[in-house]
């Protein structure tokens, strides 16, 4: 699989492919689908979790029933909101959060974050030591 590689003799999803393959998911739903499926069994990891949340709701843009779309994205945006709620100062999780607030339909009511968001990722940039997830930063902030 793509997505998982071994360590330890034991599998792990490796978070610079979910970083660098997340705008991608957007517009390829198989792919979406996959890394989605993958996050599904590391829940218990908050930066996963954030993840997992974020795949659900670019999920939605997926699915053509409404009341699908609107259930996938509620239900990501709880993940994501968990995932914050247990580290408030994740920057990785925060972007997470950012991303989806920004490109979520204002009737969804997801957008109560933003600027809180943003000025916290502006803050801690510096803080970021993979640089993949620096550049996602620097693009959305």
């Amino acid at each position: 699989m793509l997505f998982l590689t071994i360590s330890n003799d034991i599998l792990a999803i490796d978070l610079e492919v979910i970083r660098t393959n997340y705008e991608r998911a957007v517009k390829d739903e198989s792919l979406c689908q996959q890394i989605m499926m993958e996050l599904s069994h590391k829940t218990d990891s908050t930066i996963y979790l954030g993840y997992f949340g974020a795949f659900q709701a670019i999920w939605a843009n997926h699915v053509s029933s409404p009341f699908v779309k609107l259930s996938t994205f509620k239900t990501g945006k709880r993940n994501i909101e968990k995932s914050i709620e247990i580290e408030p100062n994740n920057v990785e999780l925060r972007f997470v959060r950012l991303s989806i607030q920004l490109n979520s339909p204002f009737f969804l009511n997801y957008r109560h974050r933003i600027e809180e968001d943003k000025l916290f990722i502006k803050n801690n940039l510096n803080t970021i030591t993979s640089e993949s997830l620096k550049q996602m930063c620097s693009k959305l902030i």
